[in-house]
């Protein structure tokens, strides 16, 4: 009796389908379930590597959604300083999926976060979104006037989109302990203060994930019926750990719960599909060159390889446009992405 692995193409195997592939070009590592074209709306959400997915979507004159930010002679990296033209609105990364939920009910009425606003040597801070105005702003009065401004930008671009792109990042979040509200970073890393009694910390498990993931879908197709979602895992390991555990084994936790809860989901609904972006980073073939020296941060190789992917599969006569774009690095050449989580850096010794 043949072996039912006799009839299985090329992609099935780890020879034919890791070793003897190039690492910048794996051959059919990714066949969508529909089709995205330059006049899809795209809407992007999610961590820090979402960055990079927004930003090269943009750079190649695809429709994404973006509502919030101002028109006018602005530097991309002034833009990005102070939270604008990163997402298709001013939020920020969305690290968790229970925050991207989270944000989705209190767009349209449905939860008010506790603590809204937290302060650092007397300014006042956003604690949904405390990056996005590193300076922050006079008084508390003026910190919800600007997020109640910024809800209607996300409401106008969850309108506008046909395909809802978000990017899981983390699994560990701190939370409000009486409210079950989850913030983007811990107290006292960018402003605000920690109290343990007023927060805790939460490691989210995958059928927790699944259950948002589900929530998030009804809301999508409560504005649109026919609006779909690509799922991405972020490559970026995690800068620390709260978990108690070493943070290689935390990060590893971490990464397969949710490309495992991206996968089951994505399997379950026709109108959910999952981008390979992590896969092409992290491929073994690679040998770790997609990343930057600290072992993080990912390399401009590796954000284009991906990103080939994508236009390979969607848009075949233009995915050998040649270059993409080059992203901006900062003075010090180091990483371009704003990452709150990094943040915690400051206080390694």
């Amino acid at each position: 009796m043949a072996s039912p692995y006799d009839t299985l193409e090329d992609r099935a195997f780890w020879r034919k389908g890791v070793v003897a592939c190039d690492p910048h070009a794996v051959a059919d590592l990714y066949r969508p379930k529909f089709p995205i074209t330059k006049d899809t709306g795209i809407m992007t959400a999610g961590s820090c590597f979402a960055q990079h997915v927004h930003r090269t979507l943009k750079d190649r004159n695809w429709s994404v959604i973006d509502t919030e930010s101002p028109t006018g002679m602005f530097s991309r990296a002034a833009l990005n300083r102070f939270g604008y033209a990163m997402y298709s609105a001013r939020y920020g990364n969305i690290y968790t999926v229970r925050q991207l939920l989270q944000l989705l009910r209190e767009a349209y009425g449905d939860v008010t976060p506790a603590n809204p606003v937290w302060t650092r040597d007397g300014r006042f801070f956003d604690a949904q979104r405390p990056n996005v105005e590193p300076d922050g702003l006079d008084s508390a009065d003026l910190v919800l006037e600007a997020r109640a401004s910024h809800l209607k930008a996300v409401c106008a671009a969850l309108t506008k989109a046909d395909v809802f792109v978000f990017t899981l990042g983390l699994t560990e979040a701190w939370m409000h302990r009486n409210s079950g509200t989850v913030y983007p970073t811990a107290p006292g890393t960018i402003a605000g203060d920690f109290d343990a009694s007023i927060y805790a910390f939460h490691n989210f498990t995958t059928s927790e994930i699944l259950a948002d993931l589900a929530a998030v879908r009804e809301i999508l197709q409560t504005v649109n019926p026919q609006k779909k979602m690509l799922l991405t895992v972020s490559p970026v390991p995690l800068t620390a750990t709260a978990a108690g555990g070493h943070v290689l084994a935390a990060s590893t936790y971490s990464k397969a719960v949710l490309r495992a809860a991206a996968g089951e989901f994505s399997a379950a609904h026709e109108d959910v599909d999952y981008f390979p972006s992590f896969e092409v980073i992290t491929n073994p073939a690679a040998r770790s060159s997609f990343y930057k020296d600290n072992l993080r941060s990912v390399e401009e190789d590796g954000v284009n390889a991906a990103m080939r992917m994508f236009f390979a599969a969607h848009d075949p006569n233009g995915a050998d446009e040649a270059p993409l774009p080059t992203r901006p690095q900062d003075e010090d050449g180091d990483d371009d992405v704003i990452c709150e989580e990094a943040l915690i850096r400051a206080r390694e010794t």
